[in-house]
């Protein structure tokens, strides 16, 4: 008997080989994927890995070609995206691998995305309907142990639908909508435009958008302040009119002159105390609202090294909505551990010393996972990943810390009945602003000393002219913190929408602000298709969502309502298809235009796609010029305005997913990308049947196997 137990990533699965091997477990290494072989009390045991999602959402075969379309059909990835070509080897090590088991068992991250990843590795790989389910929040090896031993007899079915569900709605409308903009445009202007939206996509554009229409139709109004300055004690101070805003110049001016000539006399001073309550627990969305705020890491980064922190064993899962902290995670043993870590040993030994560890809890639970806290184990961190690991472990500190006590002062001081406000604040007792050390940053105003019937002297009263200033820009933070708010999107996809939402150019800055072609697009959809960017239908499918996991809903249902909506929203949108490609278009003019045609030297070189993806081409091509260029598949491209110093071509920008962006010259007989040494006509090392070829690309010349693609060998440029 072999149980084959799956992992999400291969980090995973050398941690739960680890923890549940009774000796040691071995490890295999084929193609560069690793599986693991052990016994645990007893039982032969298999642990083998994906590497995320290795299967999506495609067309079927006999899909209709244009929108609406819902014919899909789950497929490997590797058959959908060249670009996932990496997944192919790690789906036919789980291939073999199931062909040695005759049990199950799933360990991918318990949530609706990790759910539907171990089912479809199940299904289409291991050809099972059904299996076991590990559920854990920390790679810890007693978690893993405990996990192992109460996995249920059956997977989570409800949260598996719930999965398949939130795909097929995502594709539905991204695609279809996708589709739609596309079209719209290369039926007005014979013209293709990559464009996308979707059903979280297109609202969040709308939130900015607004924003940005209310900036541009403010108008600043004028306001004036009068401020005391002068010394109390040899103390510099600074008083503000207890008014605040004058909104009349002449009010202002009045108040000024009364001031004239006249003492500035304290008249009172009241003092109150103000307990501040240690925060709560970090969710994923509050983690990375902080994370930006006090360490200057994007929503994007933090989820990323979260889940490195997460798979390295040294936090709890990040990818929750709790903020709560349940007791048997074990307090006492994680601030032990702690404890071990010189820059945490003293407030831990100082919060093992209480009677009580209570923290100080939100309102939000989930039932899948705790707030993110600390495992305890150690582990040497450098960078973006210590800071935010020291941020997690400060705050799973800080929570169990005593309320800080701040003195609040207000000095009211009197210039001829004209009464001026001075505040000042003091930290009588630190709290959990000491737990939190560096990111609590708690500041005292502190005030001289001073008492009733002082005098203020020399002193100087001014009058400020200021204006109101328009509503502030989103910011990442701020933007997902609105997100939440609305019910758009999850708390794992939230960042990944707003970085689609630069990667489209709909929106730039660190300051959101929407650029010309989002904000045509938001304006233009709510023309003529506004249910495309309305966020009460967004919201009402996650609605739908958690009604399929809590078995209120079915997961048929929901397709069907959805499909319904789609079909009525598309033919009211292709009705006005043109008009909408027309509108688009006018912001997209001239963002195609890579540069100027070296070879007929009128026309211009621009970006076209066809059906085998893009390439750059002459616009004169009617004319005779028929200079084009290639372009590599899977890379997004940008025009850079510079020209090769070489071959005066224009270059280009290539942007991949996970690899880092890079510039490049479109001609390939530039002299920069002719190899250093000729191997033309030597023997293929590999097969050793073939004869080496030169063959171009865009990224240089290189030499390949002439039979390619029986044998894909290349030779390196230099010997």
């Amino acid at each position: 008997m072999v149980e084959l137990i799956i992992t999400e990533k291969p980090a995973q699965a050398q941690k739960i080989a680890t923890a549940l091997a009774d000796t040691k477990a071995i490890k295999t290494t084929k193609n560069k994927v690793s599986y693991y072989e052990l016994k645990h009390k007893g039982k032969n045991i298999l642990v083998g890995c994906a590497v995320g999602h290795l299967f999506g959402l495609a067309k079927s075969k006999n899909a209709k070609k244009g929108y609406p379309t819902f014919d899909i059909e789950w497929k490997p990835k590797y058959e959908i995206d060249k670009g996932a070509d990496y997944t192919r080897k790690y789906v036919k090590v789980l291939e073999q691998l199931s062909k040695k088991a005759d049990k199950f068992i799933v360990a991918t991250d318990y949530d609706v995305e990790g759910s539907v990843i171990g089912y479809n590795i199940l299904k289409y790989i291991c050809k099972q309907k059904d299996g076991k389910r590990m559920k854990f929040s920390t790679l810890t090896k007693d978690e893993l142990i405990e996990s192992y031993k109460k996995a249920t007899k059956h997977l989570d079915f409800p949260q598996i639908h719930a999965g398949q569900t939130r795909h097929t709605l995502d594709w539905f409308y991204g695609i279809n909508i996708s589709n739609a903009l596309m079209t719209s445009i290369k039926n007005a202007t014979k013209r293709f435009r990559l464009m996308s939206t979707g059903r979280v996509q297109g609202p969040t554009l709308k939130i900015i958008v607004k924003r940005e229409a209310e900036i541009s139709k403010f108008k600043p109004k004028k306001y004036w302040e009068i401020h005391l300055e002068g010394k109390l004690n040899k103390t510099k101070i600074s008083a503000k009119h207890k008014k605040g805003k004058f909104t009349k110049e002449a009010e202002a001016k009045k108040a000024l002159k009364n001031t004239k000539g006249k003492k500035a006399i304290v008249e009172s001073i009241k003092s109150s105390e103000r307990l501040i309550q240690p925060p709560i627990p970090f969710d994923l969305t509050s983690l990375q609202i902080e994370a930006y705020g006090k360490i200057n890491i994007t929503p994007k980064e933090t989820s990323k090294i979260a889940q490195d922190l997460y798979t390295s064993g040294l936090i709890s899962y990040p990818r929750t909505s709790s903020q709560k902290l349940p007791t048997s995670i074990g307090y006492k043993k994680i601030l032990k551990k702690l404890s071990k870590k010189k820059a945490f040993t003293k407030h831990c030994e100082d919060l093992l010393k209480k009677k009580q560890l209570i923290p100080n809890e939100g309102k939000k639970e989930d039932s899948a996972h705790p707030a993110i806290y600390p495992t305890g184990d150690l582990a040497n961190l450098s960078g973006k990943s210590l800071k935010l690991y020291s941020l997690i472990t400060r705050r799973f500190l800080s929570v169990f810390g005593d309320p800080a006590k701040k003195e609040i002062t207000t000095v009211t001081i009197d210039v001829n009945d004209e009464k001026f406000k001075l505040s000042g604040s003091r930290i009588l007792e630190q709290g959990w602003y000491e737990l939190y050390g560096e990111f609590s940053k708690s500041k005292e105003q502190l005030l001289p000393k001073i008492e009733k019937d002082d005098e203020i002297k020399p002193k100087t009263i001014k009058s400020e002219e200021k204006e109101t200033l328009p509503p502030k820009r989103y910011t990442q933070a701020s933007i997902i913190k609105e997100m939440e708010n609305l019910g758009l999107g999850t708390k794992a996809t939230r960042a990944m929408m707003v970085d689609a939402l630069y990667q489209r150019k709909y929106i730039d800055g660190t300051k959101l602000e929407a650029t010309p072609l989002g904000i045509t697009l938001i304006h233009t959809l709510e023309k003529y298709s506004p249910e495309i960017i309305d966020e009460h239908l967004t919201r009402e499918i996650e609605d739908d969502m958690q009604a399929i996991r809590e078995k209120k809903n079915t997961r048929d249902k929901v397709i069907a309502k959805t499909k319904k909506s789609l079909i009525k929203i598309l033919k009211n949108f292709k009705d006005h298809e043109m008009k909408v490609g027309k509108a688009l278009s006018k912001s997209t003019e001239g963002e195609d235009i890579i540069g100027d045609c070296p070879k007929c030297k009128k026309g211009k070189l621009r970006l076209r796609f066809g059906r085998f993806g893009p390439f750059i081409a002459c616009d004169r091509y009617k004319e005779g010029c028929k200079n084009t260029f290639g372009v590599p598949r899977g890379n997004l491209v940008k025009k850079t305005d510079k020209i090769c110093e070489e071959c005066k071509h224009p270059k280009i920008l290539l942007i991949r997913k996970g690899k880092r962006p890079q510039e490049l010259c479109i001609n390939k007989e530039c002299p920069t990308k002719k190899p250093s040494v000729n191997l033309e006509g030597e023997k293929c090392p590999k097969c050793e049947d073939g004869k080496l070829i030169l063959k171009k690309g865009i990224y240089g010349s290189f030499f390949a196997c002439e039979n390619y693609p029986k044998c894909k060998h290349i030779a390196n440029q230099e010997k």
